[in-house]
């Protein structure tokens, strides 16, 4: 089945209480579009960066205790996992959908970004569009509109990821959960499309 968009059911998945229960309605409802909409990116995905694109899932199979309060598909170039890579990702919280580019803490490509970011500040300014956003922690839903940082947020923002361990850095767009798009399959993987890329030439500065 083509992708079909996402509705409000799939974002009520993360009021559900208890691990068991979320996990359940996760799998159920959430999970199998991220994994139609995980294949039908990866080609698309794949000749915009030039080399194969894999999908995964999130699994969140180390939870024991807390219910998600996430879920996501993410690609990057290895069929073996993503979080060591630079990747791009689509997921949801309760309040909204995210398509983003991220270099996350388990990734030794952290310090490569933060250099180019450093020596591109103003190029990275200009070129990405206003309602995108930036984030240092994937867990945490709040986030900085990219037309609020300022020189001083990008040079912060590179030397973290330079000298914190367990620094990250997460840009992309939002989109609240009650917008139209969301639930119109193919207008939103046309919107995902463009996003991812915009977001291209961050991806480039990882390596």
């Amino acid at each position: 089945m083509p992708f079909e968009g996402f509705n409000s059911q799939d974002f009520e998945v993360f009021t559900v209480p208890g691990l068991e229960p979320r996990m359940e309605a996760l799998i159920a409802n959430v999970r199998p579009k991220l994994e139609t909409l995980g294949g039908e990116i990866a080609p698309y995905l794949s000749a915009l960066c030039g080399e194969e694109m894999f999908p995964h899932v999130a699994k969140h199979a180390r939870r024991t205790i807390n219910p998600p309060n996430d879920t996501w598909v993410a690609w990057a170039a290895s069929k073996r996992g993503y979080k060591a890579l630079p990747h791009f990702q689509v997921g949801m919280f309760e309040s909204h959908l995210f398509i983003i580019f991220a270099v996350i803490y388990e990734s030794s490509n952290k310090a490569i970004f933060a250099k180019h970011l450093e020596k591109s500040y103003s190029k990275v300014k200009k070129s990405l569009p206003k309602e995108f956003y930036w984030s240092m922690d994937h867990m945490d839903p709040g986030f900085t509109p990219h037309a609020d940082m300022s020189t001083k947020d990008f040079s912060q923002m590179a030397e973290k990821l330079e000298k914190v361990k367990k620094s990250e850095v997460l840009c992309g767009l939002r989109i609240p959960k009650d917008e139209a798009v969301l639930e119109n399959g193919p207008e939103l993987i046309s919107v995902i499309q463009s996003t991812f890329e915009k977001l291209l030439p961050l991806y480039k500065m990882a390596f």
